[in-house]
């Protein structure tokens, strides 16, 4: 008998951290939906929902099992950004932000990621890409000082970073090939000011105001540079750039995915537009449209799912660290943005006078999916690249 418990015992099923998030995002969902309009007009997520996500958490889906995290494969990952994307806007966007941040600061030197991580791994971490500070060479390390902008996530931030254009003599530094050189400052978030610059037409929940640092000394050891080797093993921390636009395409995918659940919602309830001789789920021409919709949102989540995949199988054999994998990641974001944008385009369109209202869902996707569509890694200047890979690879076959 005492044999045959033990195996009972050893039987059970191991949990999925993948599964139990998924899970718990569909707990939350019912709060989440009934609380779209306290976020915009918040223009932050509020904390006690923060707190929800920690606990579910995104904060920890990307950092190492080492420290306690749950180093989830990338194309999990993506899951459930989507599902909360589907959910809000903003809080997609900031599971965004929580993921990539985590893929981020993996770039930095063991005594930082410990800094950063000695209190759990469910530190929130956000910054800005964008290089608003300089950061002057003195005795003791750096002299800091800038205004950083879009930093998504600043209001309920742990650690928050920022690129900065090294100087000497007032004057930049010059780097590889020639470019001014760009390092990374990441300090506590009480050390930063967040000024409450977050007035936009979309993605109004996400608090990505303007954050600032006044002149300060700063330590190297509060440095880290991206593009050297990783100081993390494992799969995911092998390359940043090649991951950052998969997970903005991942983000639109959800939000087109609300929206055609919105659209869908609406029509059952047997609403009839002004003037239509039929109720709009009778009616062939709203059929007609839902079935186009349907087919370019299916085709958005195959081209979604089979880059991730892609771009994971790199990951895995080793492959990831390819310039290549960058346009490519590039490639998929732009059209699933342009895509997943004309999809929110026509919801709105086939819901009606409805739609228009602050009420509807339908409006606010559409604004936020147009906001996100604006970011650097889903511009349609990135084609430029995507065309000339075209190119050389073709004229690679045809020699």
């Amino acid at each position: 008998m005492r044999l045959h418990d033990k195996n009972k015992k050893h039987s059970v099923p191991l949990r999925d951290p993948h599964m139990d998030m998924l899970a718990g995002i569909q707990e939350l969902a019912p709060e989440i939906k009934a609380r779209a309009a306290e976020i915009e007009a918040a223009r932050r997520v509020p904390p006690d929902i923060v707190e929800r996500l920690r606990s579910i958490g995104i904060f920890r889906m990307f950092v190492p099992r080492s420290h306690g995290g749950l180093e989830l494969d990338f194309p999990a990952g993506m899951e459930v950004i989507k599902a909360l994307a589907r959910l809000d806007g903003s809080i997609g966007w900031i599971t965004v932000v929580a993921g990539a941040s985590s893929l981020f600061v993996a770039a930095s030197r063991p005594e930082m990621y410990q800094r950063i991580y000695q209190d759990g791994p469910d530190t929130a971490i956000c910054g800005s890409s964008q290089p608003g500070g300089t950061a002057e060479r003195v005795t003791d390390g750096y002299r800091v000082k800038g205004r950083w902008p879009f930093a998504s996530g600043c209001t309920h931030a742990d650690w928050i970073g920022g690129f900065c254009i090294v100087t000497e003599n007032g004057k930049p530094v010059t780097g590889a090939q020639g470019k001014p050189l760009v390092r990374v400052v990441a300090l506590p978030a009480r050390d930063w000011e967040i000024e409450d610059t977050w007035y936009a037409a979309g993605l109004k929940g996400t608090g990505s105001h303007h954050v600032t640092l006044r002149e300060r000394l700063v330590p190297d050891a509060d440095f880290f540079d991206l593009g050297t080797a990783p100081h993390q093993p494992g799969p995911l921390y092998q390359a940043l750039p090649q991951w950052l636009p998969l997970v903005h395409g991942a983000f639109a995918v959800g939000v087109a995915e609300g929206c055609v659940d919105d659209l869908l919602a609406l029509a059952n309830t047997g609403k009839q537009q002004l003037y239509a001789a039929l109720p709009m789920r009778e009616s062939e021409t709203f059929q007609y449209d839902l079935g186009r919709i349907s087919a370019n949102l299916a085709a958005a989540q195959a081209f979604q799912e089979v880059q991730a995949a892609s771009h994971w199988r790199h990951a895995v054999s080793g492959t990831l660290n390819d310039e290549d994998l960058v346009t490519e990641g590039a490639r998929s974001a732009v059209w699933l943005a342009t895509t997943c944008v004309g999809i929110a385009d026509a919801c709105f369109a086939l819901a009606g006078s409805s739609a228009v209202h602050d009420s509807s869902p339908l409006q606010r996707r559409l604004r936020d999916l147009h906001v996100g569509a604006q970011h650097a890694h889903a511009q349609q200047r990135l084609y430029v690249d995507v065309g000339k890979l075209a190119l050389r690879r073709s004229a690679g076959d045809a020699g």
